[in-house]
């Protein structure tokens, strides 16, 4: 039920690889050189200096008062927002540009989605002064325009992608097709627990900084080293992932986790894969996955384009078929409302991804002394236009 995959990198049923034969040796390389690279002493002095030097860690662990009083807890929020770039994806990319520098990869690619990815990419890219490539569906590109003019000045090439719904799945595809037609230079910087063996597992181990800093930080404030309750956004799952790693064997503490609802998961308009979703494969992955009937991939739809995507990574499709973790369906609205409570209460203005994560505070029961911690996994600077757009759905909070 862990956190572990095994040998060829399945969570129980979900995962594995499943590759074009051009990737297969790129993906076994991979497979092969990961574990020694990161378990390397070489490998971890330097990632733990970035992180701490260069991304800024550890992220506070902020206790959150007047929230906490409204749901009737004793509320922290995780600051991942105070990351350098805004968000959680900068603790995967700096291990993954890394990794790629060892195995001596010149040219990076990725995909991303809010765009959030693409800048942590671009910006190590920068760092490390490698070659980088950004796929992003057309859609994101304009509802993100900002985030790709980030790109843009860090000297990352943009690649809008035309295809399908123009969002995030379209872009895995394109980066997937770029990848064949160069595996020999490129490293490809997958930005979620998503995609094949082993990238589900690097990308959870880059982000397990998260739950290996809210043990000593709870221990610090409240005297001891776990909550009653985390609670988490989920797309592909990396913060979440992050967020729940070094828990998952632990059954005092209780998981809930934040899907897209979009305009609800009895509606075609969502992107609640854990709710809506059969067993699949999407982007070299046996996961849980929206398709048709006959296996067709199906759209996905949220206001949020960090978890507008059809899959689900195959860690959390385990943990959430074994009961371990709790799904919630966090609608658009219910998403935006929350964002503007939580701006409007501790001056905090989420990503509309880390939005529906306190969204799902609504949904929970607490005891007084219960200890929740949520992850927010992003900042709104990304999102304000949309929150605006939107504000309608905002409530009491969006009269202004």
């Amino acid at each position: 039920m862990g956190n572990q995959p095994d040998e060829n990198g399945f969570y129980g049923s979900f995962g594995g690889a499943y590759v074009p034969e051009i990737l297969y040796k790129c993906v076994t390389d991979l497979q092969q050189a990961y574990l020694p690279i990161i378990e390397s002493e070489s490998f971890k002095k330097e990632y733990h200096q970035l992180l701490k030097d260069y991304v800024g860690r550890p992220s506070p662990l902020y206790h959150a008062r007047r929230m906490g009083e409204k749901y009737g807890c004793r509320l922290y929020l995780k600051r991942e927002d105070l990351n350098h770039t805004g968000a959680h994806k900068i603790n995967n990319t700096i291990g993954q540009i890394l990794m790629a520098r060892q195995m001596g990869k010149t040219r990076v690619i990725a995909e991303t989605g809010a765009g959030q990815h693409g800048v942590a990419t671009a910006t190590v890219c920068a760092l490390m002064g490698m070659q980088c490539e950004i796929f992003m569906g057309a859609t994101d590109v304009e509802r993100q325009h900002v985030n790709v003019e980030r790109m843009r000045m860090l000297g990352a090439t943009v690649h809008p992608v035309t295809t399908g719904n123009m969002t995030l799945s379209d872009a895995c595809s394109q980066a997937i097709r770029d990848w064949c037609s160069h595996p020999q230079d490129t490293f490809y910087i997958v930005g979620s627990t998503m995609g094949p063996h082993p990238y589900p597992d690097i990308v959870a181990r880059m982000q397990s900084v998260i739950s290996e800093e809210i043990k000593w930080q709870l221990q610090e404030q409240v005297g001891r080293d776990y909550p009653d309750y985390l609670v988490a956004c989920v797309g592909g799952g990396s913060n979440a992932a992050g967020t729940i790693y070094h828990y998952i064997e632990d059954e005092r503490v209780g998981i809930y986790l934040a899907e897209a609802g979009g305009h609800g998961i009895d509606t075609d308009y969502t992107a609640a894969t854990m709710h809506c979703g059969t067993e699949g494969i999407i982007h070299g992955s046996r996961t849980l996955v929206m398709q048709t009937d006959d296996g067709q991939i199906k759209e996905a739809f949220t206001i949020s384009a960090g978890l507008d995507y059809p899959g689900i990574g195959p860690m959390h499709a385990q943990l959430a078929r074994s009961g371990r973790t709790n799904i919630l369906a966090i609608n658009d609205d219910e998403a935006i409302y929350a964002g503007y409570e939580l701006t409007r209460m501790e001056g905090v203005i989420p990503a509309i991804e880390s939005a529906h994560a306190v969204a799902a505070l609504a949904k929970m029961k607490f005891e007084p002394d219960d200890v929740v911690v949520l992850t927010v996994s992003g900042r709104g600077d990304k999102d304000v236009e949309t929150f605006l757009k939107n504000k309608a759905l905002a409530g009491e909070y969006g009269e202004f």
